[in-house]
């Protein structure tokens, strides 16, 4: 209101100059002129002035990622979010104090945080989100590039090659049962890669990684693809250790600790130079591992917030979502982004995760077994 009224103000004043002095020199008109710009100047800093004033101050905002790669590596990639948080959100209002980033411990205690409230924003998968959408509303879900490869049938993703991005954006991603280069994975993988069918049996002699059981790709949809194949799920199996992360997995698959582990469809992308750097193996990873399953697509993870946050209301939560979209299509924040594979962000409501719920409650009647 003060902008418009400053601005109509400096109007006035310079019609009223050019009114009384049309027959005055050019060098009047100059001054006249320069006036003018001078006021419209002085108006427009003033109204920004006032419109940062008028900003909704908060001192502190919590946001919280989930382990999916090693925390520090998170800590430091996502380093820059802070001020791009702050600059997006001072556009929609809001002067943030200060932006503290956190890694959980594990996927459940990003949900539990989120639902006490010690948490205003976490960045968690779909999976995590509906054991705790009592807590939390999501806002957002993630893009992804596409990959080169979307075949249900394990055999194809075999070719030794690796699995490229495409330009097409995914609201979806495959899990991936992955054998190594012990003896045992080089066994499931012959057996797949000659068209043969696999067993329970053959499954269940193998050593396993899995993540924790909120996790999409590490847990749930791998034991929905032992229940619809096999009617098993991996609390069946003999032999299966939790790992606190995908990295920690692949680590123990090159040493032939485990034998098996699931995952995320690119993330031997992500790990294409550990493989060789850090986990000591001298062949490449695209042809030392190998596909033995294929779970049907699952939902993009989310950003949530809190139910129970302080912080947290309706309008806020539109500034949020505004602010990561935003960021989402900036080349310097899809850097940022990209250590969860994200390309970007659109609009996301709870009802898009009822299919994540189904799984769940599959999850539920199994584990009940």
């Amino acid at each position: 209101m003060r902008k418009t009224v400053s601005v109509l103000m400096a109007a006035a004043l310079c019609a009223a100059m050019i009114g009384g002095c049309s027959g005055s020199s050019k060098q009047a008109g100059a001054t006249t002129a320069a006036s003018s710009a001078a006021g419209s100047e002085s108006a427009s800093s003033a109204a920004e002035q006032t419109t940062k004033a008028e900003n909704k101050k908060i001192e502190k905002l919590n946001v919280y990622f989930v382990p999916s790669r090693e925390p520090q590596e998170i800590v430091t990639a996502t380093e820059p979010l802070k001020d791009m948080l702050k600059t997006e959100l001072s556009k929609q209002g809001y002067d943030i104090g200060e932006v503290v980033i956190t890694v959980g411990t594990n996927y459940e205690a990003v949900g539990e945080a989120l639902s006490a409230g010690t948490a205003d924003i976490g960045l968690i998968p779909g999976g995590t989100y509906v054991l705790y959408d009592d807590g939390a509303d999501v806002i957002l879900t993630a893009t992804r590039d596409g990959l080169s490869k979307n075949s249900d049938s394990a055999k194809d993703w075999n070719d030794g090659k690796p699995t490229d991005p495409t330009t097409d954006q995914a609201t979806f991603y495959r899990a991936l049962i992955i054998a190594g280069p012990s003896e045992k994975g080089k066994e499931l993988a012959a057996k797949v890669n000659s068209g043969e069918a696999l067993t329970f049996e053959d499954l269940d002699g193998a050593n396993w990684s899995v993540m924790s059981s909120s996790s999409p790709a590490g847990y749930i949809y791998p034991s929905l693809w032992l229940q619809d194949n096999f009617q098993k799920n991996i609390l069946n199996l003999s032999h299966a250790v939790q790992s606190d992360s995908y990295g920690s997995a692949f680590a123990r698959l090159a040493s032939g600790q485990v034998d098996v582990l699931c995952t995320y469809a690119d993330a031997r992308r992500d790990y294409v130079d550990k493989w060789n750097s850090e986990y000591g193996r001298t062949g490449s990873i695209w042809e030392e591992t190998n596909v033995i399953g294929v779970t049907p697509p699952i939902f993009n993870d989310t950003v949530s917030v809190s139910k129970t946050s302080k912080i947290m209301d309706d309008d806020f939560k539109k500034a949020v979502q505004s602010a990561f979209i935003n960021i989402g299509n900036t080349e310097e924040g899809q850097k940022v982004i990209a250590i969860y594979s994200h390309k970007g962000y659109q609009a996301a409501k709870s009802a898009d995760y009822d299919n994540e719920r189904k799984a769940q409650e599959m999850i539920k009647e199994l584990n009940a077994k």
